[in-house]
Protein backbone atom coordinates (compact mmCIF):
# COMPACT_ATOMS: atom_id res chain seq x y z
CA UNK A 1 0.00 0.00 0.00
CA UNK A 2 1.18 3.57 -0.43
CA UNK A 3 1.69 4.66 3.18
CA UNK A 4 -1.50 6.74 3.45
CA UNK A 5 -3.57 5.52 6.34
CA UNK A 6 -7.23 4.73 5.76
CA UNK A 7 -9.62 6.82 7.87
CA UNK A 8 -11.03 4.95 10.80
CA UNK A 9 -14.61 3.85 10.41
CA UNK A 10 -17.13 5.84 12.42
CA UNK A 11 -18.37 3.94 15.41
CA UNK A 12 -21.83 2.47 14.82
CA UNK A 13 -24.46 2.85 17.52
CA UNK A 14 -25.17 -0.38 19.26
CA UNK A 15 -28.80 -1.37 18.77
CA UNK A 16 -30.40 -3.99 20.92
CA UNK A 17 -32.17 -6.62 18.87
CA UNK A 18 -35.89 -6.76 19.56
CA UNK A 19 -37.16 -10.30 19.56
CA UNK A 20 -40.58 -10.96 18.07
CA UNK A 21 -43.35 -11.84 20.50
CA UNK A 22 -43.49 -15.54 21.26
CA UNK A 23 -45.93 -17.52 19.18
CA UNK A 24 -48.91 -18.82 21.07
CA UNK A 25 -48.43 -22.41 22.14
CA UNK A 26 -49.86 -24.96 19.79
CA UNK A 27 -52.68 -26.78 21.56
CA UNK A 28 -52.00 -30.42 22.21
CA UNK A 29 -53.91 -32.73 19.87
CA UNK A 30 -57.06 -34.12 21.40
CA UNK A 31 -56.90 -37.85 22.16
CA UNK A 32 -58.99 -40.06 19.91
CA UNK A 33 -61.17 -41.26 22.77
CA UNK A 34 -62.00 -37.67 23.69
CA UNK A 35 -62.77 -36.81 20.05
CA UNK A 36 -65.17 -39.73 20.02
CA UNK A 37 -66.92 -38.33 23.08
CA UNK A 38 -67.39 -34.96 21.36
CA UNK A 39 -68.79 -36.67 18.26
CA UNK A 40 -71.16 -38.63 20.50
CA UNK A 41 -72.20 -35.41 22.28
CA UNK A 42 -72.96 -33.81 18.91
CA UNK A 43 -75.12 -36.77 17.90
CA UNK A 44 -76.93 -36.83 21.26
CA UNK A 45 -77.81 -33.14 21.25
CA UNK A 46 -78.77 -33.20 17.56
CA UNK A 47 -80.95 -36.29 17.98
CA UNK A 48 -82.55 -34.78 21.07
CA UNK A 49 -83.48 -31.62 19.18
CA UNK A 50 -85.01 -33.60 16.33
CA UNK A 51 -86.80 -36.19 18.46
CA UNK A 52 -88.39 -33.64 20.81
CA UNK A 53 -90.77 -32.50 18.07
CA UNK A 54 -90.90 -35.57 15.81
CA UNK A 55 -91.94 -37.94 18.58
CA UNK A 56 -95.12 -35.93 19.07
CA UNK A 57 -95.72 -35.11 15.41
CA UNK A 58 -95.35 -38.77 14.43
CA UNK A 59 -97.69 -40.09 17.14
CA UNK A 60 -100.71 -37.81 17.15
CA UNK A 61 -102.99 -40.86 17.44
CA UNK A 62 -101.40 -41.64 20.82
CA UNK A 63 -101.90 -38.01 21.84
CA UNK A 64 -105.58 -38.21 20.88
CA UNK A 65 -106.00 -41.42 22.84
CA UNK A 66 -104.33 -39.93 25.94
CA UNK A 67 -106.29 -36.69 26.07
CA UNK A 68 -109.48 -37.76 24.29
CA UNK A 69 -108.85 -35.09 21.65
CA UNK A 70 -109.77 -34.75 18.00
CA UNK A 71 -107.19 -34.52 15.21
CA UNK A 72 -107.55 -30.75 15.01
CA UNK A 73 -107.07 -30.38 18.76
CA UNK A 74 -103.99 -32.61 18.91
CA UNK A 75 -102.23 -30.65 16.16
CA UNK A 76 -102.10 -27.70 18.59
CA UNK A 77 -99.19 -29.48 20.30
CA UNK A 78 -96.96 -29.27 17.22
CA UNK A 79 -98.19 -25.74 16.44
CA UNK A 80 -97.28 -24.55 19.95
CA UNK A 81 -93.79 -26.05 19.69
CA UNK A 82 -93.13 -24.49 16.28
CA UNK A 83 -94.44 -21.05 17.25
CA UNK A 84 -91.82 -20.61 19.99
CA UNK A 85 -88.85 -22.49 18.54
CA UNK A 86 -88.88 -20.45 15.34
CA UNK A 87 -87.35 -17.36 17.01
CA UNK A 88 -85.87 -18.79 20.23
CA UNK A 89 -82.58 -19.70 18.56
CA UNK A 90 -82.08 -16.12 17.37
CA UNK A 91 -82.72 -14.72 20.85
CA UNK A 92 -80.41 -17.31 22.43
CA UNK A 93 -77.66 -16.50 19.91
CA UNK A 94 -77.60 -12.95 21.23
CA UNK A 95 -77.69 -14.26 24.82
CA UNK A 96 -74.74 -16.57 24.11
CA UNK A 97 -72.70 -13.77 22.55
CA UNK A 98 -73.22 -11.38 25.46
CA UNK A 99 -73.18 -13.69 28.49
CA UNK A 100 -70.93 -16.52 27.36
CA UNK A 101 -71.22 -20.03 25.96
CA UNK A 102 -70.99 -21.97 29.21
CA UNK A 103 -73.84 -20.10 30.90
CA UNK A 104 -75.85 -20.42 27.68
CA UNK A 105 -75.39 -24.20 27.54
CA UNK A 106 -75.84 -25.08 31.19
CA UNK A 107 -78.72 -22.72 31.94
CA UNK A 108 -80.53 -23.58 28.70
CA UNK A 109 -80.28 -27.34 29.23
CA UNK A 110 -81.27 -27.11 32.92
CA UNK A 111 -84.44 -25.33 31.82
CA UNK A 112 -84.97 -27.99 29.15
CA UNK A 113 -84.74 -30.77 31.74
CA UNK A 114 -87.25 -28.92 33.92
CA UNK A 115 -89.73 -28.51 31.07
CA UNK A 116 -89.29 -32.16 30.03
CA UNK A 117 -90.15 -33.19 33.59
CA UNK A 118 -93.16 -30.84 33.56
CA UNK A 119 -94.74 -32.97 30.82
CA UNK A 120 -95.66 -35.53 33.49
CA UNK A 121 -97.79 -32.90 35.22
CA UNK A 122 -99.82 -32.14 32.08
CA UNK A 123 -103.03 -34.13 32.46
CA UNK A 124 -105.19 -32.27 29.95
CA UNK A 125 -104.65 -30.95 26.45
CA UNK A 126 -104.55 -27.27 27.44
CA UNK A 127 -101.72 -27.72 29.92
CA UNK A 128 -99.90 -30.00 27.45
CA UNK A 129 -100.02 -27.25 24.79
CA UNK A 130 -98.51 -24.76 27.26
CA UNK A 131 -95.72 -27.19 28.14
CA UNK A 132 -95.01 -27.85 24.45
CA UNK A 133 -94.73 -24.12 23.80
CA UNK A 134 -92.18 -23.87 26.62
CA UNK A 135 -90.33 -26.92 25.22
CA UNK A 136 -90.01 -25.23 21.84
CA UNK A 137 -88.24 -22.32 23.49
CA UNK A 138 -85.90 -24.17 25.87
CA UNK A 139 -84.91 -26.83 23.30
CA UNK A 140 -83.38 -24.15 21.04
CA UNK A 141 -79.78 -24.50 22.44
CA UNK A 142 -79.59 -28.14 21.31
CA UNK A 143 -79.07 -27.37 17.63
CA UNK A 144 -76.30 -24.89 18.41
CA UNK A 145 -74.55 -27.32 20.75
CA UNK A 146 -74.71 -30.10 18.14
CA UNK A 147 -72.82 -27.81 15.75
CA UNK A 148 -70.30 -26.60 18.32
CA UNK A 149 -69.41 -30.07 19.60
CA UNK A 150 -68.67 -31.21 16.06
CA UNK A 151 -66.69 -28.05 15.22
CA UNK A 152 -64.66 -28.45 18.44
CA UNK A 153 -62.69 -31.41 17.06
CA UNK A 154 -62.30 -30.12 13.49
CA UNK A 155 -59.18 -28.34 12.21
CA UNK A 156 -59.84 -24.77 11.02
CA UNK A 157 -59.77 -25.68 7.32
CA UNK A 158 -62.55 -28.25 7.78
CA UNK A 159 -64.89 -26.46 10.18
CA UNK A 160 -67.15 -24.98 7.48
CA UNK A 161 -67.22 -28.12 5.33
CA UNK A 162 -66.88 -31.40 7.20
CA UNK A 163 -67.87 -29.82 10.52
CA UNK A 164 -71.09 -28.30 9.19
CA UNK A 165 -71.94 -31.51 7.33
CA UNK A 166 -71.72 -33.79 10.35
CA UNK A 167 -73.08 -31.13 12.70
CA UNK A 168 -76.47 -31.58 11.02
CA UNK A 169 -76.31 -35.38 11.14
CA UNK A 170 -78.21 -35.93 14.38
CA UNK A 171 -81.10 -33.59 13.67
CA UNK A 172 -81.69 -35.02 10.19
CA UNK A 173 -81.54 -38.64 11.33
CA UNK A 174 -84.12 -37.90 14.03
CA UNK A 175 -87.06 -37.75 11.60
CA UNK A 176 -87.08 -41.45 10.56
CA UNK A 177 -85.70 -42.54 13.94
CA UNK A 178 -88.67 -41.05 15.81
CA UNK A 179 -91.10 -43.33 13.95
CA UNK A 180 -88.77 -46.32 14.31
CA UNK A 181 -88.64 -46.17 18.11
CA UNK A 182 -92.27 -45.11 18.60
CA UNK A 183 -93.88 -48.60 18.35
CA UNK A 184 -91.67 -49.92 21.17
CA UNK A 185 -92.57 -46.93 23.36
CA UNK A 186 -96.29 -47.17 22.66
CA UNK A 187 -96.43 -50.91 23.42
CA UNK A 188 -96.32 -50.20 27.16
CA UNK A 189 -97.75 -46.69 27.35
CA UNK A 190 -98.93 -43.72 25.37
CA UNK A 191 -98.06 -40.07 25.93
CA UNK A 192 -96.10 -40.71 29.14
CA UNK A 193 -93.58 -43.02 27.45
CA UNK A 194 -92.83 -40.41 24.81
CA UNK A 195 -92.24 -37.92 27.62
CA UNK A 196 -90.00 -40.37 29.45
CA UNK A 197 -87.71 -40.74 26.43
CA UNK A 198 -87.62 -36.96 26.03
CA UNK A 199 -86.61 -36.53 29.67
CA UNK A 200 -83.87 -39.15 29.32
CA UNK A 201 -82.46 -37.41 26.25
CA UNK A 202 -82.58 -34.06 28.07
CA UNK A 203 -80.56 -35.49 30.97
CA UNK A 204 -78.01 -36.98 28.54
CA UNK A 205 -77.62 -33.61 26.81
CA UNK A 206 -77.20 -31.85 30.16
CA UNK A 207 -74.51 -34.37 31.14
CA UNK A 208 -72.65 -33.62 27.91
CA UNK A 209 -72.73 -29.89 28.67
CA UNK A 210 -71.22 -30.39 32.14
CA UNK A 211 -68.67 -33.09 31.28
CA UNK A 212 -67.45 -31.87 27.87
CA UNK A 213 -66.64 -28.15 27.95
CA UNK A 214 -66.48 -26.14 24.74
CA UNK A 215 -63.88 -23.53 23.85
CA UNK A 216 -65.10 -20.14 25.14
CA UNK A 217 -66.15 -17.71 22.43
CA UNK A 218 -65.51 -13.97 22.36
CA UNK A 219 -68.17 -12.04 24.23
CA UNK A 220 -69.65 -8.74 23.16
CA UNK A 221 -72.46 -6.50 24.30
CA UNK A 222 -75.04 -6.83 21.55
CA UNK A 223 -78.31 -6.27 23.42
CA UNK A 224 -79.61 -2.71 23.38
CA UNK A 225 -82.81 -0.95 24.39
CA UNK A 226 -84.37 -1.15 20.93
CA UNK A 227 -84.26 -4.95 21.18
CA UNK A 228 -87.05 -4.64 23.73
CA UNK A 229 -89.23 -3.58 20.78
CA UNK A 230 -87.75 -5.63 17.93
CA UNK A 231 -87.56 -9.03 19.63
CA UNK A 232 -91.20 -9.13 20.84
CA UNK A 233 -92.37 -8.06 17.38
CA UNK A 234 -90.29 -10.83 15.79
CA UNK A 235 -91.46 -13.47 18.29
CA UNK A 236 -95.15 -12.57 18.02
CA UNK A 237 -95.10 -12.10 14.23
CA UNK A 238 -93.34 -15.36 13.42
CA UNK A 239 -95.30 -17.21 16.09
CA UNK A 240 -98.66 -16.16 14.64
CA UNK A 241 -97.55 -17.09 11.12
CA UNK A 242 -96.41 -20.51 12.29
CA UNK A 243 -99.79 -21.10 14.00
CA UNK A 244 -101.59 -20.24 10.76
CA UNK A 245 -99.39 -22.51 8.67
CA UNK A 246 -99.64 -25.37 11.18
CA UNK A 247 -103.41 -25.32 11.61
CA UNK A 248 -104.75 -23.76 8.40
CA UNK A 249 -105.33 -27.00 6.51
CA UNK A 250 -106.98 -28.67 9.49
CA UNK A 251 -109.47 -25.93 10.38
CA UNK A 252 -109.50 -24.93 6.68
CA UNK A 253 -108.26 -21.59 5.52
CA UNK A 254 -111.57 -19.84 4.81
CA UNK A 255 -113.78 -21.41 7.47
CA UNK A 256 -112.10 -20.30 10.73
CA UNK A 257 -112.16 -16.48 11.14
CA UNK A 258 -109.48 -16.56 13.84
CA UNK A 259 -106.98 -17.81 11.24
CA UNK A 260 -107.42 -14.54 9.35
CA UNK A 261 -106.92 -12.50 12.52
CA UNK A 262 -103.72 -14.42 13.32
CA UNK A 263 -102.42 -13.93 9.79
CA UNK A 264 -103.19 -10.19 9.84
CA UNK A 265 -101.59 -9.82 13.27
CA UNK A 266 -98.45 -11.69 12.20
CA UNK A 267 -98.01 -9.61 9.05
CA UNK A 268 -98.61 -6.39 11.01
CA UNK A 269 -95.97 -7.31 13.62
CA UNK A 270 -93.40 -8.15 10.94
CA UNK A 271 -94.17 -4.92 9.07
CA UNK A 272 -93.57 -2.92 12.26
CA UNK A 273 -90.35 -4.89 12.78
CA UNK A 274 -89.12 -3.88 9.31
CA UNK A 275 -89.97 -0.23 10.06
CA UNK A 276 -88.03 -0.34 13.33
CA UNK A 277 -85.03 -2.19 11.91
CA UNK A 278 -84.72 0.12 8.90
CA UNK A 279 -83.97 3.06 11.21
CA UNK A 280 -81.61 1.42 13.72
CA UNK A 281 -77.90 2.15 13.92
CA UNK A 282 -77.13 -1.47 14.89
CA UNK A 283 -80.07 -3.41 13.51
CA UNK A 284 -81.07 -6.87 14.56
CA UNK A 285 -81.72 -7.63 10.86
CA UNK A 286 -79.64 -5.99 8.13
CA UNK A 287 -82.43 -5.63 5.60
CA UNK A 288 -80.26 -4.33 2.77
CA UNK A 289 -77.88 -7.27 3.13
CA UNK A 290 -80.79 -9.70 3.41
CA UNK A 291 -82.19 -8.39 0.12
CA UNK A 292 -78.95 -9.20 -1.73
CA UNK A 293 -78.98 -11.81 -4.48
CA UNK A 294 -76.97 -14.32 -2.44
CA UNK A 295 -79.30 -14.22 0.56
CA UNK A 296 -82.42 -14.40 -1.60
CA UNK A 297 -81.04 -17.47 -3.35
CA UNK A 298 -80.09 -19.01 0.01
CA UNK A 299 -83.51 -18.36 1.54
CA UNK A 300 -85.24 -19.78 -1.53
CA UNK A 301 -83.02 -22.87 -1.45
CA UNK A 302 -83.82 -23.47 2.22
CA UNK A 303 -87.56 -23.10 1.62
CA UNK A 304 -87.32 -25.47 -1.32
CA UNK A 305 -85.45 -28.10 0.67
CA UNK A 306 -88.11 -28.13 3.37
CA UNK A 307 -90.90 -28.19 0.78
CA UNK A 308 -89.64 -31.21 -1.14
CA UNK A 309 -88.74 -33.11 2.05
CA UNK A 310 -92.41 -32.89 3.05
CA UNK A 311 -92.86 -35.54 0.32
CA UNK A 312 -91.80 -38.14 2.88
CA UNK A 313 -93.78 -37.00 5.94
CA UNK A 314 -96.91 -35.43 4.48
CA UNK A 315 -96.63 -37.53 1.33
CA UNK A 316 -95.51 -41.14 1.60
CA UNK A 317 -96.10 -41.66 5.32
CA UNK A 318 -99.49 -39.97 5.06
CA UNK A 319 -100.29 -42.19 2.08
CA UNK A 320 -99.69 -45.39 4.03
CA UNK A 321 -101.56 -44.05 7.05
CA UNK A 322 -104.54 -43.45 4.78
CA UNK A 323 -104.35 -47.11 3.78
CA UNK A 324 -104.50 -48.06 7.48
CA UNK A 325 -100.80 -48.76 8.12
CA UNK A 326 -99.09 -47.68 11.34
CA UNK A 327 -95.44 -46.91 12.14
CA UNK A 328 -94.63 -50.52 12.95
CA UNK A 329 -95.91 -51.56 9.49
CA UNK A 330 -93.49 -49.11 7.85
CA UNK A 331 -90.36 -50.19 9.71
CA UNK A 332 -88.57 -51.53 6.63
CA UNK A 333 -89.14 -48.33 4.65
CA UNK A 334 -88.09 -46.17 7.60
CA UNK A 335 -84.85 -48.13 7.99
CA UNK A 336 -84.13 -47.56 4.29
CA UNK A 337 -84.74 -43.81 4.75
CA UNK A 338 -82.51 -43.80 7.85
CA UNK A 339 -79.71 -45.67 6.05
CA UNK A 340 -79.90 -43.44 2.95
CA UNK A 341 -79.79 -40.30 5.10
CA UNK A 342 -76.83 -41.60 7.11
CA UNK A 343 -74.95 -42.63 3.93
CA UNK A 344 -75.24 -39.14 2.47
CA UNK A 345 -73.09 -37.49 5.16
CA UNK A 346 -69.72 -39.20 4.47
CA UNK A 347 -70.30 -38.76 0.74
CA UNK A 348 -71.10 -35.07 1.18
CA UNK A 349 -68.15 -34.51 3.53
CA UNK A 350 -65.79 -35.39 0.67
CA UNK A 351 -67.24 -32.91 -1.84
CA UNK A 352 -68.82 -30.22 0.33
CA UNK A 353 -67.05 -27.05 -0.78
CA UNK A 354 -68.68 -23.67 -1.50
CA UNK A 355 -67.63 -23.86 -5.16
CA UNK A 356 -69.27 -27.30 -5.48
CA UNK A 357 -72.65 -26.21 -4.12
CA UNK A 358 -74.40 -25.80 -7.52
CA UNK A 359 -73.35 -29.28 -8.62
CA UNK A 360 -74.41 -30.80 -5.28
CA UNK A 361 -77.80 -29.10 -5.49
CA UNK A 362 -78.27 -30.26 -9.08
CA UNK A 363 -77.65 -33.89 -8.07
CA UNK A 364 -79.94 -33.55 -5.04
CA UNK A 365 -82.81 -32.04 -7.05
CA UNK A 366 -82.45 -34.69 -9.75
CA UNK A 367 -82.61 -37.52 -7.19
CA UNK A 368 -85.67 -36.01 -5.48
CA UNK A 369 -87.42 -35.45 -8.82
CA UNK A 370 -86.81 -39.06 -9.92
CA UNK A 371 -87.84 -40.52 -6.55
CA UNK A 372 -91.05 -38.48 -6.32
CA UNK A 373 -91.97 -39.35 -9.91
CA UNK A 374 -91.52 -43.06 -9.16
CA UNK A 375 -93.95 -42.67 -6.23
CA UNK A 376 -96.54 -41.10 -8.53
CA UNK A 377 -97.79 -44.51 -9.74
CA UNK A 378 -98.95 -45.78 -6.34
CA UNK A 379 -102.16 -47.78 -5.97
CA UNK A 380 -104.19 -49.01 -3.01
CA UNK A 381 -102.16 -52.24 -3.22
CA UNK A 382 -98.81 -50.43 -2.85
CA UNK A 383 -96.95 -51.38 0.30
CA UNK A 384 -93.80 -49.97 1.97
CA UNK A 385 -91.46 -52.53 0.36
CA UNK A 386 -92.54 -51.23 -3.06
CA UNK A 387 -91.07 -47.75 -2.45
CA UNK A 388 -87.66 -48.60 -1.01
CA UNK A 389 -85.75 -47.29 -4.03
CA UNK A 390 -87.77 -44.11 -4.49
CA UNK A 391 -87.70 -43.17 -0.80
CA UNK A 392 -83.96 -43.86 -0.64
CA UNK A 393 -83.45 -41.43 -3.54
CA UNK A 394 -85.56 -38.73 -1.88
CA UNK A 395 -83.84 -39.20 1.50
CA UNK A 396 -80.33 -39.16 0.04
CA UNK A 397 -81.04 -36.10 -2.11
CA UNK A 398 -82.72 -34.22 0.72
CA UNK A 399 -79.80 -34.85 3.07
CA UNK A 400 -77.35 -33.53 0.45
CA UNK A 401 -79.21 -30.26 0.06
CA UNK A 402 -79.17 -28.60 3.48
CA UNK A 403 -75.50 -28.91 4.61
CA UNK A 404 -74.11 -27.76 1.26
CA UNK A 405 -76.38 -24.70 1.16
CA UNK A 406 -75.49 -23.86 4.77
CA UNK A 407 -71.74 -24.12 4.07
CA UNK A 408 -72.02 -21.89 1.03
CA UNK A 409 -74.03 -19.15 2.73
CA UNK A 410 -72.11 -19.29 6.02
CA UNK A 411 -68.86 -18.76 4.13
CA UNK A 412 -70.42 -15.80 2.32
CA UNK A 413 -71.63 -14.34 5.63
CA UNK A 414 -68.21 -14.55 7.28
CA UNK A 415 -66.61 -12.86 4.27
CA UNK A 416 -69.21 -10.10 4.39
CA UNK A 417 -68.61 -9.38 8.09
CA UNK A 418 -69.38 -10.84 11.49
CA UNK A 419 -72.03 -8.16 12.07
CA UNK A 420 -74.28 -10.05 9.64
CA UNK A 421 -74.31 -13.30 11.64
CA UNK A 422 -77.55 -12.44 13.43
CA UNK A 423 -79.26 -11.74 10.11
CA UNK A 424 -77.90 -14.97 8.68
CA UNK A 425 -79.28 -17.02 11.59
CA UNK A 426 -82.63 -15.25 11.24
CA UNK A 427 -82.91 -16.27 7.58
CA UNK A 428 -81.70 -19.81 8.23
CA UNK A 429 -84.01 -20.46 11.17
CA UNK A 430 -87.04 -18.81 9.55
CA UNK A 431 -86.57 -20.69 6.29
CA UNK A 432 -86.12 -24.02 8.09
CA UNK A 433 -89.10 -23.70 10.41
CA UNK A 434 -91.44 -21.78 8.13
CA UNK A 435 -90.29 -23.82 5.15
CA UNK A 436 -91.25 -27.07 6.83
CA UNK A 437 -94.62 -25.66 7.90
CA UNK A 438 -95.22 -24.10 4.49
CA UNK A 439 -94.35 -27.34 2.68
CA UNK A 440 -96.65 -29.43 4.87
CA UNK A 441 -99.52 -26.93 4.66
CA UNK A 442 -99.28 -26.47 0.89
CA UNK A 443 -99.03 -30.17 0.14
CA UNK A 444 -101.77 -30.96 2.66
CA UNK A 445 -104.03 -28.37 1.06
CA UNK A 446 -103.28 -29.75 -2.40
CA UNK A 447 -104.11 -33.24 -1.13
CA UNK A 448 -107.49 -32.14 0.24
CA UNK A 449 -108.45 -30.26 -2.93
CA UNK A 450 -107.44 -33.08 -5.24
CA UNK A 451 -109.21 -35.70 -3.10
CA UNK A 452 -112.47 -33.77 -3.40
CA UNK A 453 -111.98 -33.54 -7.16
CA UNK A 454 -111.25 -37.23 -7.64
CA UNK A 455 -114.02 -38.22 -5.23
CA UNK A 456 -116.56 -36.26 -7.25
CA UNK A 457 -115.32 -37.89 -10.45
CA UNK A 458 -115.60 -41.38 -8.97
CA UNK A 459 -118.96 -40.93 -7.25
CA UNK A 460 -120.42 -39.47 -10.45
CA UNK A 461 -120.22 -42.91 -12.05
CA UNK A 462 -121.41 -44.94 -9.04
CA UNK A 463 -125.08 -45.60 -9.68
CA UNK A 464 -127.11 -48.71 -8.92
CA UNK A 465 -128.32 -48.64 -12.51
CA UNK A 466 -124.86 -49.93 -13.43
CA UNK A 467 -124.88 -53.75 -13.10
CA UNK A 468 -121.24 -53.81 -11.93
CA UNK A 469 -121.95 -51.29 -9.17
CA UNK A 470 -125.04 -53.20 -8.07
CA UNK A 471 -123.03 -56.44 -8.04
CA UNK A 472 -120.28 -54.84 -5.91
CA UNK A 473 -122.85 -53.47 -3.42
CA UNK A 474 -124.40 -56.91 -3.15
CA UNK A 475 -120.98 -58.50 -2.53
CA UNK A 476 -120.13 -56.01 0.20
CA UNK A 477 -123.58 -56.44 1.76
CA UNK A 478 -123.18 -60.21 1.79
CA UNK A 479 -120.37 -59.88 4.34
CA UNK A 480 -123.05 -58.90 6.88
CA UNK A 481 -125.29 -61.85 5.96
CA UNK A 482 -124.76 -63.66 9.26
CA UNK A 483 -125.68 -60.68 11.44
CA UNK A 484 -128.24 -58.84 9.30
CA UNK A 485 -131.30 -60.66 8.06
CA UNK A 486 -132.90 -57.61 6.46
CA UNK A 487 -131.89 -57.31 2.79
CA UNK A 488 -132.39 -53.53 2.78
CA UNK A 489 -130.00 -53.13 5.69
CA UNK A 490 -127.44 -55.37 3.98
CA UNK A 491 -127.75 -53.25 0.85
CA UNK A 492 -127.25 -50.04 2.87
CA UNK A 493 -124.14 -51.47 4.56
CA UNK A 494 -122.81 -52.57 1.17
CA UNK A 495 -123.32 -49.06 -0.22
CA UNK A 496 -121.48 -47.61 2.82
CA UNK A 497 -118.53 -49.96 2.25
CA UNK A 498 -118.46 -48.99 -1.43
CA UNK A 499 -118.39 -45.32 -0.44
CA UNK A 500 -115.38 -46.00 1.83
CA UNK A 501 -113.57 -47.74 -1.01
CA UNK A 502 -114.33 -44.81 -3.33
CA UNK A 503 -112.92 -42.35 -0.78
CA UNK A 504 -109.80 -44.48 -0.38
CA UNK A 505 -109.22 -44.59 -4.12
CA UNK A 506 -109.78 -40.82 -4.37
CA UNK A 507 -107.08 -40.31 -1.75
CA UNK A 508 -104.71 -42.62 -3.64
CA UNK A 509 -105.17 -40.54 -6.80
CA UNK A 510 -104.71 -37.33 -4.79
CA UNK A 511 -101.44 -38.62 -3.31
CA UNK A 512 -100.24 -39.47 -6.81
CA UNK A 513 -100.93 -35.87 -7.80
CA UNK A 514 -98.95 -34.70 -4.75
CA UNK A 515 -95.95 -36.84 -5.68
CA UNK A 516 -96.01 -35.55 -9.26
CA UNK A 517 -96.19 -31.95 -8.05
CA UNK A 518 -93.11 -32.48 -5.86
CA UNK A 519 -91.33 -34.05 -8.81
CA UNK A 520 -92.34 -31.15 -11.06
CA UNK A 521 -91.25 -28.54 -8.51
CA UNK A 522 -87.87 -30.25 -8.11
CA UNK A 523 -87.40 -30.45 -11.87
CA UNK A 524 -88.44 -26.80 -12.29
CA UNK A 525 -85.97 -25.70 -9.61
CA UNK A 526 -83.25 -27.70 -11.33
CA UNK A 527 -83.99 -25.80 -14.53
CA UNK A 528 -83.93 -22.48 -12.65
CA UNK A 529 -80.58 -23.44 -11.16
CA UNK A 530 -79.10 -23.97 -14.63
CA UNK A 531 -80.57 -20.67 -15.84
CA UNK A 532 -79.16 -18.84 -12.81
CA UNK A 533 -75.70 -20.30 -13.39
CA UNK A 534 -75.86 -19.42 -17.08
CA UNK A 535 -76.91 -15.82 -16.38
CA UNK A 536 -74.17 -15.42 -13.78
CA UNK A 537 -71.58 -16.81 -16.20
CA UNK A 538 -72.67 -14.46 -18.98
CA UNK A 539 -72.60 -11.53 -16.54
CA UNK A 540 -69.04 -12.38 -15.46
CA UNK A 541 -67.96 -12.58 -19.10
CA UNK A 542 -69.50 -9.17 -19.79
CA UNK A 543 -67.70 -7.65 -16.79
CA UNK A 544 -64.38 -9.08 -17.93
CA UNK A 545 -64.84 -7.68 -21.44
CA UNK A 546 -65.62 -4.21 -20.10
CA UNK A 547 -62.51 -4.36 -17.91
CA UNK A 548 -60.22 -5.13 -20.85
CA UNK A 549 -58.45 -2.09 -22.42
CA UNK A 550 -59.65 -1.11 -25.91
Amino acid sequence: MSGTALPAAAPQPVTEAVSPPPAPPVPAPMPLWRMGLYVLASLITGLTQGLVNNLVAGNLLAVQATFGATTNESVWLTAAYSSTSITASLLLYKFRTQFGLRLFAELGLCLFVGVAAAHFLAHDLRSAVIVRAAAGFVAAPLGTLAFLYMLEIMPPQHKLTIGVTFGLCGSQLATPLARLVSPYLLDTGLWQNLNLLELGLALLSLSCAFLLPLTPMPRAKIFDRVDAISLPLLVVGMGLLSVVLSLGRYYWWFEAPWLGFCLAGGIACLALLVAVEANRANPLLHLRWLSSETMIVFGGAMLLSRFVLAEQTTGMIGFFQTLGLLNDHMTGMLWVVFAATAASFPVLAVVNRPQNTPAIHAVALLMIAIGAWMDGDATSLTRPHDVYVSQALVAFGGALFLPSALTWCFTHTIRSGMQYLTSFFAVFLASQNLGGLLGSSMLGTLLTVREKFHSSQIVEHLTLADPLVAQRVAQYGATYGRVLGDGALRSAEGAALLAQVATREAYVLAYNDLFRVVSGVSGGCLLLLFIHLLVRKLRDIAVQRRAQPV
